[in-house]
């Protein structure tokens, strides 16, 4: 579905990529772990060029290049996107939030409605009319959520999506992210939880100084423990508090 090849990519003169490569097929949780700074967030950036300018190597979804592509095609061609710093409209009520996107469905595709957004995330219904500014970090983290599958992607998207959450809040995303694999949505995670990576994730990719320096199942990961002593810093998720 989505492939990584040798990517390199900067911010302006400096480059944060140096050779990153990654896959994910249908259907598949895969989770890119490291340390802060590694390269995770401008990974996730280079598939929908936000902010960022791939300077080598190749990005293919469902077999076709993504180079040049704006970042709106390439989410109407399936792609969803929720960043770290979540984006949402905050003038606008979670209701308008949730109207904004245009729907890309073709007839094979899971048809994702504002009602369902709201089976999915019941919190977000009982604060349908609060603005999105005034939700907390963990409310906004599901409306962003919400609002990318609006347009009915096949791939999304999630660049530490448990980061700065309450633990309670932090099970909800992660309850909802079990959801969407059932039904059959991929997911690409930039992540640092052990326990979500640990749960969901079908392949893990490490990254570190730019450049991926493992892929595999979680199986394989587990059975070379200098991996996790070398490359990462991951953060247990601690003990169940109140809602942020």
């Amino acid at each position: 579905m989505l492939v990584l090849d040798s990517v390199h990519a900067a911010y302006g003169h400096s480059e944060t990529l140096h050779g990153v490569s990654l896959a994910v097929e249908k259907g598949q949780v895969v989770c890119i772990v490291g340390r802060n700074g590694a390269g995770k967030t401008s990974t996730m950036r280079c598939v929908v060029h936000d902010m960022i300018r791939v300077t080598g190597g190749e990005i293919r979804f469902d077999g076709e290049s993504l180079s040049g592509l704006p970042p709106h095609t390439v989410i109407r061609k399936g792609i969803g996107y929720v960043p770290e710093d979540r984006r949402v409209f905050a003038s606008l009520s979670v209701l308008e939030n949730l109207k904004v996107p245009r729907p890309a469905a073709p007839a094979a595709r899971h048809e994702w409605t504002i009602a369902k957004v709201f089976e999915l995330f019941p919190l977000l219904e009982q604060f349908r009319t609060r603005l999105a500014g005034n939700l907390s970090g963990g409310m906004q983290q599901m409306l962003t959520i919400g609002r990318s599958l609006l347009t009915n992607p096949r791939l999304l998207l999630l660049d530490e999506p448990h980061e700065g959450l309450a633990p309670l809040v932090a099970q909800e995303v992660e309850r909802a992210i079990g959801e969407l694999k059932a039904a059959g949505v991929a997911l690409l995670i930039s992540e640092q939880q052990i326990s979500l990576v640990n749960e969901l994730a079908d392949r893990i990719y490490v990254i570190d100084k730019g450049v991926t320096v493992f892929g595999g199942t979680l199986e394989e990961f587990d059975r070379d423990p200098d991996l996790a002593r070398k490359y990462l810093m991951l953060v247990q998720q601690p003990a169940a508090a109140g809602p942020a």
